[in-house]
C-alpha cells in the first residue's frame, strides 16, 4: 500500500496514527514484552473505540483527562492517549507511583475532568470520573468527528519537581509531532527499538510519538530490571536503545554486557539527566557496535535539544544544537540577549523552529523560562570555540564555599573515575564558618572509606573540591522521572 505521509505541517498524533493505520495496517507499532501488544490497525481501532466512550462520559474538545499507568499498562496508555487526542481533549500523563496528594494537585491544577488509569488498579482520585480504556473501548457508539488542528493543546506534562513545586507544560500538537511526517521514518536501520521510560516523563512521551512514526516497533518491558532490559534487546535483536543515566549505570553494575549479547545495538541513546564522562567512556566499551548519543533537553524546552554522539576528546560535552535548533548561554540575570563569551559560564538556554512550550495558567512562571521561543534551561554552563556545550551545573545546585563556588557535577566526575564507584551524588551541607562544604552519597561496589576517597580525588581536584564529608549508601534517592533528587540527598547527609 502507498505511504501517503502527512505532511508535517499539518502533523497531529490523530494525523500520524491514522496514516500508519491506513499505510501499514498489520505493522507491529509497540510490544509490552510478556503483556501485549497494538498493531496500527489495532491501535487506531482501539482508539476510535475509546473515543467514542469518552464522547459518551460527556467529553468535549479541550477538556484535559489524566492518564495514570504503569509500566504494564503501556499499550492501553497508548491507547488512551491517541483516544484523548481524537475527541479533542487534552492529554495529562501522570506518574503510576504519584502519592495522592500530588496525583490530586496535578489532577486539580488543570481542572481534569477525569481519569483513566490501567486494569486492576486504584485510581486514587476522587474529585472526577474514572476508568479503564477498557470500559471506554466497551461503552459502544461511534465516536462524533473532531477537527484536531496542529495549534491545539495536545497535553499537559508535569515537571519532575527537583527544583521546586512540580508545573504544568503545556504543549500543543505541532510542539508534540514537530519533524513527524517526513519521508524518511527516523531510525530506519533498526527492526526495533527498545526503552523501559516509566510514563508520566518526557523521554516516555518522545517513545510514543516515535511509535506512531519512526520505522521500528517500539518494545518496552512491564519492569525494569538490568538483566531483564538486556535480554529485551538480545531477544528482538533492537537496534536502537534508550535509557537514563540510572539505566546505563545499572546495567554495566550488573554486567550485564558478559552475559547478553548487545552487539545488535547501533545507537545507545541516553536522555533525561547528563550521563557522566566515566560511564559513557564504559558503555562505549560494553556496547562496541553503537554510537553512544546523549541528548540534552528539558520537558519545558522539548523538542529543543543538543546531541552529542561521543567523543573521548570532549567527553563532558553535551553537544551542539540540531535540527534547526539554537543554544545559546547568556550571563547570568539577563535574558538570551546578553550572550556570553566563548568559554564563559553563564546560563544555558534553548530554541527550537517548533511551536514552544508554555506553564499551563501560569503567566508568571512563564515569564521567567520562556523568552521570545527560547528557554531558560535552569542550568549552568559555557560553549567552547567550536559551540560545543558543557554543563557547569544545576543553577541552584552551584555551592559557595567560603570564597570558592564549586561545581557539584565536576565533583561527581571525579568522584566516578573511582574505579570501585557505581553512582554518587554531590550537595552542599551548612558549614557555621565556609556557608556550605561538599558532602557526597556514594553507592560502591564494596566497602569504600572516606579517606580512601578523598585520597583518589587529592590527585584530581583542588581541596576546595574535595568533599569533607563522604557516606556509603546503597541507593540513590529518586524522583518519579528517574533523575537523582538531590533535595532527599542533602537530607541524607545532614
Amino acid at each position: 500500500m502507498t505511504d501517503a505521509r502527512v505532511p508535517p505541517a499539518l502533523a497531529t498524533t490523530v494525523r500520524l496514527l491514522a496514516d500508519r493505520a491506513s499505510a501499514e495496517p498489520d505493522r507491529m507499532a509497540l510490544v509490552v514484552d510478556g503483556v501485549g501488544a497494538l498493531t496500527f490497525a489495532g491501535w487506531a481501532a482501539r482508539a476510535e473505540a475509546a473515543a467514542a466512550g469518552l464522547a459518551a462520559r460527556g467529553v468535549r474538545p479541550g477538556d484535559r483527562i489524566g492518564l495514570r499507568f504503569g509500566a504494564a499498562g503501556w499499550a492501553d496508555y497508548a491507547v488512551g492517549f491517541c483516544a484523548v487526542h481524537r475527541a479533542g481533549a487534552v492529554a495529562v500523563p501522570v506518574p503510576a507511583g504519584a502519592p495522592p496528594g500530588d496525583l490530586d494537585r496535578m489532577l486539580g491544577d488543570c481542572a481534569a475532568a477525569g481519569l483513566l488509569h490501567e486494569d486492576g488498579a486504584e485510581p486514587g482520585w476522587s474529585a472526577g470520573w474514572t476508568a479503564t480504556v477498557a470500559a471506554l473501548e466497551a461503552s459502544g457508539g461511534t465516536a462524533p468527528e473532531v477537527q484536531v488542528r496542529p495549534d491545539h493543546l495536545a497535553q499537559i506534562l508535569y515537571t519532575s519537581g527537583t527544583t521546586g513545586r512540580p508545573k504544568g507544560v503545556a504543549a500543543t500538537h505541532a510542539n508534540l509531532t514537530f519533524g513527524c511526517g517526513g519521508r524518511r521514518r527516523p531510525f530506519a536501520h533498526s527492526e526495533h527499538l527498545a526503552h523501559a521510560f516509566p510514563i508520566g516523563t518526557n523521554a516516555a512521551q518522545l517513545m510514543l510519538v516515535t511509535a506512531l512514526d519512526a520505522r521500528p516497533t517500539v518494545v518496552t518491558l512491564p519492569r525494569f530490571t538490568p538483566a531483564r532490559f538486556a535480554e529485551l534487546i538480545q531477544r528482538y535483536a533492537a537496534g536502537t536503545v534508550f535509557v537514563v543515566p540510572a539505566m546505563a549505570i545499572e546495567l554495566l553494575a550488573a554486567a550485564v554486557p558478559d552475559r547478553y549479547d548487545l552487539s545488535s545495538v547501533l545507537l545507545l541513546g541516553s536522555a533525561a539527566a547528563p550521563l557522566p564522562g566515566e560511564v559513557a567512556s564504559r558503555l562505549v566499551t560494553a556496547f562496541p557496535r553503537a554510537s553512544l548519543v546523549n541528548y540534552y533537553t528539558s520537558t519545558e524546552a522539548a523538542p529543543a535539544q543538543t546531541v552529542m554522539m561521543y567523543d573521548p576528546q570532549r567527553p563532558g560535552s553535551v553537544g551542539r544544537a540540531l535540527a534547526g535548533g539554537q543554544v545559546r548561554v547568556a550571563v547570568e540575570g539577563g535574558g538570551p540577549e546578553r550572550v556570553a563569551a566563548a568559554g564563559e559560564t553563564g546560563e544555558v538556554w534553548l530554541r527550537s523552529p517548533a511551536a514552544p512550550r508554555a506553564y499551563y495558567g501560569d503567566d508568571e512562571a512563564s515569564g521567567r523560562v520562556f523568552h521570545g521561543g527560547w528557554v531558560r534551561m535552569g542550568d549552568l554552563g559555557y560553549l567552547d570555540a567550536d559551540g560545543y556545550l558543557y554543563l557547569v551545573d544545576r543553577a541552584g545546585d552551584v555551592v559557595k564555599s567560603g570564597a570558592h563556588k564549586i561545581s557539584t557535577l565536576r565533583v561527581e566526575e571525579a568522584v566516578y573515575q573511582h574505579p570501585d564507584v557505581v553512582e554518587a551524588a554531590v550537595v552542599g551541607v551548612p558549614h557555621p564558618v565556609l556557608g556550605k562544604r561538599l558532602a557526597a552519597a556514594v553507592v560502591a561496589r564494596g566497602p569504600l572509606t572516606a579517606e580512601l576517597l578523598r585520597a583518589f580525588l587529592a590527585e584530581r581536584l583542588p581541596a576546595h573540591e574535595i568533599p569533607a564529608r563522604v557516606v556509603q549508601v546503597d541507593a540513590l534517592p529518586r524522583n518519579t522521572g528517574g533523575k537523582v533528587d538531590k533535595r532527599a540527598v542533602l537530607q541524607m547527609l545532614t
